[in-house]
């Protein structure tokens, strides 16, 4: 079995990946949607996102015949990717409206909705310190977004 510490570290590290490339999509994304059409845009960057994994996919071996892939588990992946594209259209079009430092903020709703969803979907526990975190979070989104 893994030792705990290194799994621990491990999704930290990636989650820490995660954030930074977030904040490098919000800068980049709003240079770029000021020179192209917000749905354009992310049309070209999903392009992106498919060659870059495409290519890691293939580098590492990855790939698996669709028969022996779970139903279930592809159908829950083309319902996130359709959230996710929708998720990236809203985004890229509140970032051609809005300053990236207001409409980043209010995007990271999204964690505040996820502990909800998670408890209520997926049978995670709501503990003080997951509702005190969360309540934070809406309430540095609040101050952050309503800045003028």
């Amino acid at each position: 079995m893994d030792d705990p510490n290194q799994t621990r570290a491990g999704w930290q590290l990636f989650a820490l990946g995660s954030a930074f490339f977030a904040a490098l999509t919000a800068v980049l994304g709003k240079v770029g949607v000021s020179e192209v059409n917000s749905n354009l845009a992310t049309l070209i960057r999903t392009v992106v996102i498919l060659a870059v994994t495409v290519g890691i996919v293939w580098a590492r071996g990855e790939w698996e015949p669709l028969g022996q892939l779970s139903r279930f588990g592809v159908t829950m992946l083309v319902l996130s990717g359709v959230a996710t594209g929708l998720s990236w259209l809203c985004y890229y079009r509140a970032l051609q409206m809005a300053p990236a430092s207001r409409v980043a903020p209010i995007d990271k709703l999204s964690v505040a909705l996820v502990l909800l969803l998670a408890v209520v979907f997926l049978g995670e526990s709501l503990t003080w310190r997951v509702g005190f975190g969360g309540s934070l979070v809406v309430v540095g989104v609040l101050v952050l977004a309503s800045g003028s």
